[in-house]
């Protein structure tokens, strides 16, 4: 062979190897996102700021230890959990804990066990830290909710729907009720429905001083029964059984009580007509003898805050709000310590702001500007005079958190960086940990001061930064487009790896699309970032797209679905679909949509209202029918179905099913407690009477999340094989 030839055919085999390994990218599997944990994010393990301002703790090894803010250093070691290994019972391991509002005490809690979503009971211990002695909160059970008096003198939790107080100076524990019985009376506790669509576990509060206790009473005797079967290796199955009121279903009787600690009474609040109305939030006002409540009528069009004598029960009503729609809750209610005002956030201008109101019910001043919505509201820094809260002011899809004066004027950036950002504040408001992402980086939380100063960071997850780098990872990025109606949605997409324009990629739309929902935005996805990446490398275009009815583009674009959930959204998932296709490198004849709970409802909507443009859907736990949901959820978005019968039926894809012509794929756990699988069984039904093929798979004993024992590993195999397969 010629030297020359020969010369010249090694250098394009070195370039051609070269080349290769430059491109060559290692691979991601289900098993690296879904078992081993491989690209799992680390948190600031038990970071508490102290009450001082001056120090915060940390869990490091299995101690709850001191740092000083400004320098740094360990400053002390609060508890070493081998030191009271075995005392009351105790296990030893630190792994939760928190403290009583002087920090005289440190509470522990282990053989924890979910009751619902939210709600858990565990073994509650409590240390304190001056005598060094550690014991049982209660012994005869798993309790909830714990919660210490303002000056930790009492602490009070729920066993067996019953309130307890446990007097620390007098050594005893008081039961407060008694009437408390499983699916008939509970006390302290929500019901399934306030835990979901309120989102609150403990329904009660103290007082300022600590010698009041202000409690919910639920009784949903009347409300019925939904009895889930559990498949655990007996004869027959095993029944469980809870109160779900479904809509237009009779909800649970709520009422408010406050009971004396010093005189061992109870008084009824006197808050009038109880009748169909809720008690969605309840919060002591400055004054040791004023709760307030706030009373929401069944269309949850109609609140009232209402202020409730602790001695007498008698009440008034200090403000009124009405809307249009409906009026979504909130935890944005702060009591300022004047006794003269009070913060609140509302949407009667359109678009979610902060207001100062004085104790008259009168609007003082408005905080915030229209023309953004407020997401959340940290406090007052009562030294600073300024509120604290988080907002998407320059896009929807950046949220930053913000500063603004207490008498008005601009809003001003804490965290000034692009993507998602939270803090958490000091009780002085002199520091703050700040945890910064985007949708392309993980979390870095770093420790501040006040003027904006990075003193340290906490955790940066260069581990997991690091391990990136090993990955031909394709970038996530933002773009908008128009619909035919002119409507501007916002997405983002994720192009397959060694893209080529010459050619036509498959597309799976990802969405949630549910009621003030965003998933178009600039914040680290977790595990998704990690799915979409393997499909991404196996030649998936992936694109998420938030249609009308989400959030932080102000009430009318988040409201306008009311009455017709599904079918706006419906709409633009389908305009999604055909502006991708419309694309050079798009194959438009392999559109597919994905997604779970609302995500799945609107999954099922697309392919059969779509059936031209979408050719496979993947629907995990999704909504069929929503006379099926729970009544709070589904009445506030869609009123009563007496009342808007069209409106239900128009949107549910149960009523649909002879319109499939793709591939079609249903997951769903019999364990829902959230969206039972009486949705998904009665799909399959109608979908086998109209003689429609399909592809189910369903998880024993699963709950709404569909986890443990494997069962996500299972679940993401089964959607990622029928994705290859039929998309």
């Amino acid at each position: 062979m010629n030297k020359l030839v020969s010369h010249s055919l090694w250098i394009f085999f070195v370039l051609t190897a070269i080349h290769i390994s430059c491109v060559a990218q290692t691979p991601i599997t289900l098993e690296d996102i879904y078992v081993n944990g491989t690209f799992q994010t680390k948190p600031a393990s038990g970071f508490r700021f102290m009450n001082d301002g001056r120090h915060y703790t940390r869990i490091e090894g299995n101690a709850i230890v001191v740092f000083d803010v400004e320098s740094g250093q360990k400053t002390d070691t609060l508890l070493e959990g081998s030191t009271i290994k075995g005392v009351a019972g105790f296990s030893g391991q630190i792994s939760r804990y928190s403290f009583s509002g002087d920090e005289a005490y440190i509470i522990l809690e282990e053989e924890t066990e979910s009751i619902y979503r939210h709600s858990s009971k565990g073994k509650i211990y409590v240390y304190n830290r001056q005598k060094a002695t550690l014991e049982s909160l209660f012994d005869k059970g798993l309790i909830s909710n714990t919660l210490f008096s303002p000056d930790a003198s009492k602490a009070a939790f729920v066993y067996e729907n019953n309130i307890y107080i446990r007097d620390f100076k007098k050594g005893k524990t008081s039961q407060v009720t008694k009437d408390g019985k499983k699916n008939h009376i509970i006390n302290g506790m929500c019901d399934w429905v306030y835990e979901e669509e309120f989102s609150f576990t403990r329904a009660f509060e103290w007082s300022p001083d600590g010698n009041h206790l202000a409690f919910m009473r639920f009784d949903e005797t009347k409300v019925p029964e939904f009895i889930m079967p559990m498949f655990e290796d007996g004869s027959h199955p095993r029944y469980e059984r809870f109160k779900y009121p479904k809509v237009g279903d009779t909800n649970a009787s709520v009422s408010l009580k406050i009971y004396n600690c010093k005189k061992a009474i109870t008084v009824d609040a006197k808050i009038g007509d109880l009748t169909d109305m809720y008690l969605p939030r309840l919060k002591w006002t400055q004054n040791n003898n004023q709760v307030a409540v706030i009373k929401l009528n069944r269309l949850q069009n109609h609140l009232q805050l209402l202020l409730v004598d602790a001695n007498k029960g008698i009440s008034s009503v200090l403000m009124k709000e009405k809307s249009k729609y409906y009026i979504e809750m909130h935890d944005n209610l702060d009591f300022l310590e004047d006794g003269q005002h009070f913060i609140w956030t509302s949407e009667k201008n359109g678009f979610n702001s902060i207001y100062v109101y004085n104790m008259q019910g009168k609007e003082v001043r408005q905080l915030t500007q229209n023309g953004y919505d407020v997401l959340s509201v940290y406090g007052l820094d009562k030294k600073r005079n300024v509120v604290y809260f988080k907002a998407s002011i320059d896009s929807p899809i950046d949220r930053q958190v913000y500063k603004v004066s207490l008498e008005g004027g601009a809003a001003v950036s804490i965290t000034p960086a692009q993507g998602d950002n939270n803090v958490i504040f000091s009780p002085t408001f002199d520091y703050y940990s700040w945890n910064h992402n985007t949708i392309n980086t993980p979390p870095v939380i770093a420790l501040y001061n006040n003027a904006g100063l990075k003193l340290r960071v906490l955790q940066d997850n260069e581990s997991l930064r690091t391990k990136m780098k090993k990955y031909q990872l394709s970038e996530v990025s933002f773009f908008k487009f128009n619909t035919s109606e002119n409507v501007t949605l916002n997405a983002w997409k994720i192009m397959p790896s060694n893209f080529d324009v010459t050619k036509k990629y498959p597309v799976l739309i990802y969405q949630y699309s549910g009621p003030g929902s965003q998933e178009v935005t600039d914040g680290w996805m977790g595990s998704y970032y990690w799915w979409f990446q393997m499909l991404a490398q196996k030649g998936y275009m992936v694109v998420c797209v938030d249609p009308r009815g989400t959030g932080a583009r102000g009430e009318e674009f988040r409201k306008m679905t009311y009455g017709q959930l599904g079918k706006y959204e419906t709409m633009d998932m389908i305009e999604s679909a055909k502006y991708l296709a419309s694309l050079p490198y798009v194959d438009g004849s392999r559109i597919g949509i994905f997604g779970w709970s609302y995500g799945g409802y609107e999954s099922c909507l697309a392919i059969l209202k779509g059936n031209d443009v979408f050719k496979t859907a993947v629907a995990v736990a999704p909504v069929t029918n929503w006379k099926w949901y729970d009544s709070v959820y589904t009445e506030r978005y869609m009123g009563t179905l007496k009342d808007n019968e069209a409106g239900y039926k128009n949107n549910s894809p149960v009523y649909f099913a002879d319109q499939l012509k793709g591939n079609l794929l249903i997951a769903h756990g019999t364990a829902d407690d959230n969206v039972h699988f009486q949705n998904s069984a009665e799909m399959f039904k109608e979908l086998i009477k109209a003689n429609k093929q399909f592809d189910s798979v369903v998880y024993t004993n699963r709950n709404h999340g569909i986890y443990g024992d494997n069962a996500t590993i299972h679940l993401f195999t089964k959607i990622t094989d029928f994705i290859l397969t039929k998309l």
